[in-house]
């Protein structure tokens, strides 16, 4: 990136420009992530969050982030984020604790469900979950105790035992997980699993909801491997690492609302043979932006409007948000 910046300072100069904006400058997190969740939804949209972590390590040090995430377009919008201060799984403390601060951005959104992995389940996280009124789709472990209605106690893959490769089921009676009331629906996939979903409400699509929360491990590999290589980073200062998603949160977005803008204008992304497409929304747009930022793109035009992607469209009169 220094070497990117048009400058007569030094490269020296540049490269330290970049690491005082790491060191001094501060976000408004809060302000952020609305900034973040008003790019693609309005207040009548129902959202489906979906939470997740990503870690990896560097040396001794172990950087470990949990995010929440809204579904879009198979690819989660990033919203909000922690860093955690320790190696492996959140804890129900942390997790309310990133719900907590997220509420404030989703202040008026209607909220759909709540979407998440094995590692997101616990008597007291789905208390919480149903005293704030969220539902929730959440994955749960085959070997699971529940109660049944009866008073029975099994393992959960019990009763999906019969299910065939590619065949689900859902069971309208609710049973007790965690001592938490609860409706499960199973998929067996191809390779044999069983995909075990516990859902807060009856609900015959849990499966199909479910699959929406993929689209948070979309949005990581955008931010790591396939997209913006954040685990060669260095820098292991959790505040500093909180403030690089967020920069990346910015340019992932952008990446997403410029990729759109080309495809409504024509420059649609090919579809191999295999009928699968030839690149991802994110990477259209991220060829554009960084045509333009490395000045290969010279066409105004078209710089401008990708400009404009960043200005929100007022929600509420003589109100508008810009941030480049």
């Amino acid at each position: 990136m220094a070497n990117a910046i048009r400058s007569l300072a030094t490269e020296d100069s540049r490269y330290r420009q970049l690491q005082r904006f790491f060191t001094d400058f501060e976000f408004s997190y809060l302000q952020l992530g609305r900034f973040l969740l008003q790019l693609f939804f309005s207040r009548d949209d129902s959202l489906y969050l979906t939470i997740d972590r990503t870690n990896w390590q560097l040396g001794k040090c172990n950087i470990n982030i949990l995010m929440l995430g809204v579904a879009y377009k198979n690819v989660a919008i990033p919203i909000c984020w922690m860093l955690l201060n320790k190696k492996g799984n959140s804890n129900t403390q942390e997790r309310i604790e990133l719900l907590n601060k997220a509420s404030r951005i989703f202040s008026g959104y209607p909220i759909a469900g709540l979407l998440g992995d094995r590692e997101f389940i616990g008597q007291t996280w789905f208390r919480h979950l149903q005293k704030n009124r969220i539902a929730f789709y959440i994955r749960i472990k085959k070997n699971a105790t529940i109660v049944t209605g009866k008073g029975n106690t099994s393992r959960v893959d019990s009763l999906f035992i019969r299910l065939k490769p590619n065949e689900a089921y859902y069971i309208d009676e609710a049973v007790q997980l965690t001592g938490v009331s609860v409706f499960l629906s199973a998929l067996r996939l191809l390779d044999g699993e069983l995909l075990i979903v516990a859902s807060s409400k009856p609900e015959k699509k849990s499966i199909e909801i479910y699959a929406r929360r993929w689209e948070i491990e979309t949005l990581f590999q955008c931010l790591k491997g396939r997209g913006f290589n954040l685990e060669d980073t260095h820098i292991t200062d959790p505040n500093k690492i909180r403030k690089m998603v967020g920069v990346l949160a910015i340019a992932f977005c952008w990446a997403i609302k410029t990729g759109e803008w080309r495809c409504q204008q024509g420059e649609e992304i090919r579809i191999k043979k295999h009928g699968r497409p030839q690149k991802s929304l994110f990477r259209h747009g991220l060829d554009l932006l960084q045509q333009v930022g490395l000045q290969v793109c010279h066409c105004l035009k078209r710089i401008h409007h990708c400009l404009k992607l960043l200005i929100i469209k007022p929600q509420a009169p003589n109100r508008s948000f810009f941030i480049l």
